[in-house]
């Protein structure tokens, strides 16, 4: 709750791919506050009234995947709506005749994109939430201590960079320092 306020505020990049890593850490902790406030909440310094405004959120995240029926894989509404409001951000970029940087890169992470769809086996999902899979896949991969392959890591700097551009045109947007000729 704490890391994900800060990192809405910071990277939106960031911020879906630490709640796609909290998603994760629930089903971990079998949906049971109680192991999550034992493994996750307790490891927190903060004020008892602080961890408890994190139970609070926990169980929120909880109670939605269950009811939006995420328990095994996927994701809840509140983050794939970051994924939607990014795509209509990124279509808006790419229709600007001042955004040709932002293009540029697009066309550049285009190519892995294609890899990794033709990978995926057929699974339908927008451009960006692919992107994210990667980059997320990567992380966890890392996290594991397993070896990536240079070609996969080239991928990944490029998809990484690209994502990282979508974030910062993402804050001027909300800052309303974006102007695009729609």
């Amino acid at each position: 709750m704490i890391i994900a306020r800060q990192k809405r505020k910071e990277n939106i990049a960031e911020y879906l791919l630490y709640m796609w890593q909290i998603e994760d850490i629930i089903r971990a902790n079998h949906f049971d506050i109680n192991a999550i406030q034992q493994t996750v909440i307790s490891k927190y310094d903060q004020s008892n009234e602080v961890k408890e405004e994190m139970v609070r959120w926990y169980e929120e995240l909880i109670n939605m995947m269950r009811s939006e029926g995420v328990m095994e894989k996927g994701h809840i509404q509140l983050n794939r709506n970051v994924i939607i409001t990014l795509t209509d951000l990124h279509l808006r970029l790419l229709k600007s005749p001042k955004e040709m940087i932002y293009g540029a890169a697009y066309y550049k992470t285009l190519s892995y994109i294609v890899q990794l769809r033709a990978k995926s086996g057929g699974e339908e999902m927008l451009e960006l939430e692919t992107c994210f899979t990667a980059v997320y896949g990567y992380l966890m991969l890392r996290m594991q201590h397993k070896e990536v392959s240079a070609e996969t890591m080239e991928g990944i700097k490029q998809i990484s960079s690209f994502l990282s551009l979508l974030s910062e045109k993402y804050q001027a947007n909300l800052k309303g320092e974006l102007y695009l000729d729609d």
